[in-house]
């Protein structure tokens, strides 16, 4: 595919983070026209690291003062002629600054506004703040997870609700959304919580629980630790390898490769398995991780390297599967980037050429909205645009 499947649909991001900015990523590797929403830079705020969010690749920066009328005033300019919006602050604070949805509506019936939050804009919780250990702990996701050395939940090692319960969460809810103004011409609201996207993440012990009455927690079941068959194992080098041998027969291969084919038939029996781990973790233990996975993973044992971040770049299924691109950017030295992994979308061009970090599309933007040049100016000396 050489065309994006959103190739045609504009996103006004209004400078979220978290789940509404991990969404307009989505959006724009879909080929989506995304432009940020950023105060000028006079104005205390938070700043992204330069790689963040794909290091803006294919996302346009605009600077406007959302505190001045005249910023507000071009804010809703823009907004009347997008498909979508996109905004992150805490609930209500859209309609009183100016720009909500029913002041975007009011011009731009069709528009899909997403308002991407933890919580949700209505309930007891929508006025808290929060981050995505906060969104995963109301979710249930912390209650699950594997207790460390002080007997508490084991922190997760990516935002998980931001990421899935959030972003992806708002991508598919606007896609939904566009598909449907498609076949009706009817805009919508999307009042996306990243706190109900972990509860989706989690169906399957919430369920459990609202069937059954039983609270699933750590190794409550196989996917929890419960079993051997389905866990870590450190390695002789201190690595380590990812067992997920669930089927039966998935683990006598396994068995038979590690020369322990007696133990096959105990891979859930509840009383044999603090032996049954032991016995893995001493037989893991014996070679390095490496030559665990060239040993097993192509023998249908559902063994895997467990990578570490800087490992993964150079692994050949990555290597295969193009997952990576070069990014250039004036005043930098080239970085590697992940690309697109979505299946569907359109993978960068090789080199990615981005804008100078500071740069600003906001003049390309007035020009458009049919502002005269010396109205322009006067926008830019008075820091109501940048």
């Amino acid at each position: 595919m050489t065309q994006g499947a959103l190739d045609s649909i504009t996103v006004l991001d209004l400078g979220s983070f978290g789940p509404g900015a991990r969404g307009s990523r989505i959006l724009a590797d879909y080929g989506a026209t995304v432009t940020r929403i950023d105060p000028p830079r006079r104005i205390n705020a938070i700043e992204l690291p330069f790689y963040a969010y794909g290091a803006m690749r294919g996302i346009g920066r605009c600077r406007i003062d959302l505190k001045l009328d005249e910023g507000k005033a071009i804010l809703l300019d823009l907004a009347s002629k997008t498909d979508v919006v996109v905004e992150g602050f805490r609930p209500g604070v859209a309609a009183r600054i100016g720009v909500g949805y029913e002041v975007v509506a009011a011009t731009n019936p069709g528009v899909v506004y997403c308002a991407a939050t933890g919580y949700g804009q209505s309930g007891p919780y929508s006025d808290w703040v929060g981050h995505d250990l906060n969104y995963l702990a109301v979710g249930g996701f912390l209650s699950t997870s594997e207790r460390n050395a002080w007997g508490v939940p084991s922190l997760p090692g990516s935002t998980i609700a931001d990421a899935a319960g959030g972003g992806l969460h708002a991508a598919m809810a606007i896609m939904a959304a566009l598909l449907r103004r498609a076949n009706t011409g009817t805009g919508s609201y999307l009042d996306v919580a990243a706190t109900e996207g972990v509860l989706g993440l989690m169906a399957m012990n919430i369920d459990e629980n609202l069937a059954t009455g039983v609270v699933p927690g750590p190794g409550h079941g196989v996917l929890t630790g419960r079993y051997a068959c389905y866990g870590v194992y450190e390695c002789a080098d201190e690595k380590f390898v990812a067992l997920g041998a669930i089927e039966t027969k998935f683990f006598a291969n396994l068995c038979r490769e590690l020369d322990l084919s007696e133990w096959a038939s105990k891979q859930y029996d509840d009383d044999a398995q603090v032996q049954l781990a032991q016995v893995l973790r001493s037989a893991f233990s014996q070679r390095p991780r490496d030559e665990w996975v060239a040993l097993l993973a192509a023998k249908e044992t559902c063994v895997s390297p467990a990578l570490s971040v800087d490992e993964f770049s150079s692994d050949p299924q990555v290597a295969a599967r193009n997952l990576l691109t070069e990014a250039v950017q004036p005043g930098r030295e080239p970085f590697a980037q992940l690309s697109t992994v979505w299946a569907g979308s359109v993978p960068p061009e090789n080199p990615v050429v981005l804008e100078e970090e500071e740069a600003s599309v906001a003049v390309r933007l007035l020009h458009e909205l049919n502002y005269s040049q010396s109205q322009i100016d006067d926008l830019l000396a008075r820091g109501v645009v940048e």
